[in-house]
């Protein structure tokens, strides 16, 4: 049986749902997305005289408000996924291309917190090692 290639492959629930939570987000994340939410607050709160600020009139903004924090959260969640995810593969094959780089750097979002927290300590070594011998006056700036 011969494998399909990415290209051929039919699009999946994921592949719809990361192309509506990019196109949601970049649309809610608008100009245009917030002037709306303001409007519906202002008609919400000039509507009160007309409900008499009732309890359902308060429940109804408490209740719209609550269901779109909670469906927000997993769209800027994915979208955040999808950037992560985009910027670590950048960065492994910056890694995988420059020479000097230690291919061992690669995926090392995959490591425990304790493996980080070690490779993190070994670097604060180096940095303190090499400020030790090469000590900066306090008036030079950062070397970039």
């Amino acid at each position: 049986m011969k494998k399909q290639a990415a290209d051929d492959r039919a699009p999946t629930v994921h592949d719809h749902f990361g192309r509506f939570a990019s196109a949601a987000s970049a649309w809610l994340g608008s100009t245009w997305a917030f002037v709306g939410a303001g409007l519906v607050i202002v008609i919400w709160a000039a509507s009160g005289p007309m409900f008499h600020y009732s309890g359902a009139w308060a429940q109804i903004m408490s209740t719209g408000t609550a269901l779109m924090t909670f469906l927000m959260v997993f769209l800027i969640q994915n979208n955040q996924n999808r950037d992560a995810r985009a910027i670590n593969l950048k960065l492994n094959e910056l890694i995988r291309a420059v020479d000097k780089a230690r291919n061992h750097m690669i995926d090392i979002e995959r490591l425990t917190d304790q493996e980080l927290d070690e490779m993190q300590a070994t670097y604060e070594r180096v940095k303190a090692l090499s400020a030790d011998r090469n000590p900066r006056k306090a008036s030079e700036p950062p070397v970039a």
